[in-house]
């Protein structure tokens, strides 16, 4: 089957050949027929299976057919990098249609985002924090929306933005088409379907608990302190040409990309704490070529869509299988193939052991002939956190004695100059000047008056 058996647009279809869509997938070909037909949809569908697509399709046909001048269409994604990624694709499948669309999240300034709203695009995609920012202003009007689209739900679960969500609905119509996307479907997800979708066309493809056969996974035993040496002997003896490299904290992803560039290998990385500039620069280096490594946190996991993206690595062990199946998701998409290492140290075998029940077979462990595991680690990738609480806790401690003594130094040095001038002899006090008529003294007049004469008012000044 074809996408022009959807009897989409034809402007839609010449967008979708140029991008090189040459079939519909799975979740695809489920799910847009109920969309077409205006119905609210609630899909279950893994990372990597193209459900962007999937909503994108049905509400860009009937944008296109109708009057436009306002926001008619709202896509809630969880993060900057997701909400960046749906808006460039639809522009590239809307590319030869009248539709406008625009990004809506945080890290950047809200003054063009404002002009977004005030003109009326016909198609946001947000982030729910930066949405609810808007709404809270007269200009920000979604009172003529007619779809509402909610992906990666469970994702946004994850990160506690389920209140921001119901806090979103109170400002849209109710009458409205929703479609609703989500990789799984924990208890508090079912719940919010129920309240936002009418009797939806149920989808669930085949999610799930495996990765696509189409990627090599392979698990690397090492120590903690090896890791990022051993990912380096990779890189310098291996066939990666790029690889996104996940790492469990924000520390540790820095740690990494410093010991890489340190080395010779041209990384960046992306996480919650770098500004919204940096993560951009550092998906667009990852993207055209310039950065053979991104190093990266679980946010970026359902936000990053690199094309032929060859390599993934679990620097660190996922410690929910969902997490893992998320991340190495990110190779071998559109039935392409790909690889999928994990760095396993000692103290994190009872977590892979849970993926490898979750994906129901027990990984290949691969040994790297020329790489020594006895070797003395160059530092700590990561400072254990009781060795982190006890030197920020050391630093404070010498931050207020150094304070302390700074102020009794003070506290000396003002004794010592009271004591100073305390110790001077008395200036000897000068005798008062007599007065004398227009000249400065202690009976020189105000200005416009008479000067005193000797003996009161009597008689005038001659």
């Amino acid at each position: 089957m074809s996408f022009s058996s959807f009897k989409l647009d034809p402007n839609l279809l010449k967008g979708l050949k140029e991008l090189g869509f040459v079939r519909p997938t799975p979740i695809q070909l489920d799910s847009i027929p109920p969309a077409m037909e205006g119905r609210d949809v609630l899909a279950c569908a893994a990372t990597g299976s193209g459900k962007t697509a999937a909503f994108l399709l049905p509400i860009l046909h009937k944008l296109i057919s109708r009057p436009r001048g306002t926001t008619r269409a709202l896509i809630v994604t969880p993060t900057r990098e997701l909400a960046a990624q749906i808006a460039e694709h639809l522009n590239e499948i809307a590319v030869h249609t009248p539709i406008t669309s625009a990004a809506i999240f945080g890290g950047v300034g809200m003054s063009p985002q404002e002009h977004a709203f005030r003109i009326g695009v016909d198609v946001l995609v947000a982030t729910p924090g930066r949405l609810l920012d808007h709404l809270r202003h007269p200009y920000a009007k979604l009172d003529k929306l007619e779809f509402l689209v909610l992906d990666e739900a469970d994702r946004m679960l994850d990160m506690g933005f389920l209140p921001e969500i119901r806090k979103l609905l109170r400002f849209l119509p109710a009458k409205r088409q929703t479609l609703f996307f989500s990789a799984t479907m924990p208890g508090p997800i079912a719940t919010l379907t129920r309240e936002m979708l009418t009797n939806p066309a149920t989808i669930r493809v085949e999610r799930n608990s495996a990765p696509p056969t189409a990627i090599t996974q392979a698990v690397y035993p090492v120590s903690q302190e090896l890791k990022a040496a051993l990912f380096l002997n990779l890189l310098n003896h291996g066939d990666m040409n790029q690889a996104l490299v996940f790492t469990r904290t924000k520390h540790r992803a820095n740690r990494l990309a410093d010991y890489l560039v340190r080395n010779g290998v041209k990384a960046d990385r992306i996480h919650g704490n770098r500004s919204q500039t940096q993560r951009t620069a550092a998906l667009a280096g990852f993207k055209s070529g310039s950065f053979k490594v991104l190093v990266a946190t679980d946010i970026a996991a359902r936000g990053i869509d690199v094309e032929e993206l060859g390599h993934v690595v679990n620097f660190d062990v996922p410690l929910v299988p969902e997490d893992y199946i998320h991340r190495v998701g990110r190779t071998g998409r559109a039935d392409a193939t790909g690889d999928a290492f994990t760095f396993v140290a000692p103290d994190e075998e009872g977590d892979l052991r849970n993926i490898e029940k979750a994906v129901g077979k027990r990984l290949p462990r691969v040994t790297v002939p020329d790489f020594d595991y006895n070797a003395r680690p160059e530092q700590k990738l990561e400072v254990p956190r009781g060795e982190r609480i006890a030197a920020i806790r050391a630093k404070k401690a010498e931050d207020r004695a150094r304070a302390t003594a700074k102020a009794d130094r003070r506290g000396n040095q003002g004794a010592t100059a009271g004591s100073a001038r305390s110790a001077r002899p008395a200036r000897p006090t000068r005798p008062a000047r007599p007065s004398r008529p227009g000249v400065p003294g202690t009976n020189q007049p105000k200005a416009g008056g008479q000067p005193k004469r000797p003996g009161g008012n009597r008689g005038r000044a001659r």
